[in-house]
């Protein structure tokens, strides 16, 4: 019998912009996110750890609309303090969202220029 069929491997996400040089600025100089090309006026990617992130301006007006990605990190306070340190103004600070078997699920979050919810998370072992 053959496997069932699932998605699993995320390859790029695409995330809505208005203003790609400001966006730019942001996800490259103040995230602190790879850079890999652009493609003007429309779009610009990065590299996160091999998935693909593609801001775009939206096509039509029916995508136009916010995303919420969520970046794992390996120490959720640390992570909040480096990207506070960079001009981030969170929406809320790291907090339990989950208490899992292993260890508690924490998550933060802001807004990119555009108005997208960015979350951090991480597990963190109890």
């Amino acid at each position: 019998m053959a496997a069932a069929f699932g998605l699993s491997r995320i390859a790029q996400i695409a995330v809505v912009i208005h203003d790609l040089p400001r966006a730019v600025a942001f996800y490259r100089d103040t995230l602190g996110m790879r850079f890999l090309f652009e493609v003007p006026p429309m779009m610009a990617f990065f590299d996160c750890a091999g998935v693909r992130l593609m801001l775009s301006r939206p096509s039509s007006p029916e995508y136009d609309h916010p995303n919420i990605i969520y970046y794992a990190v390996d120490d959720i306070q640390a992570a909040r303090n480096e990207l506070a340190a960079r001009g981030i103004r969170f929406n809320h600070e790291p907090h339990v969202v989950a208490q899992l078997a292993h260890g508690d699920l924490w998550t933060a979050n802001f807004r990119d220029p555009d108005g997208n919810v960015v979350e951090i998370m991480s597990e963190v072992t109890r």
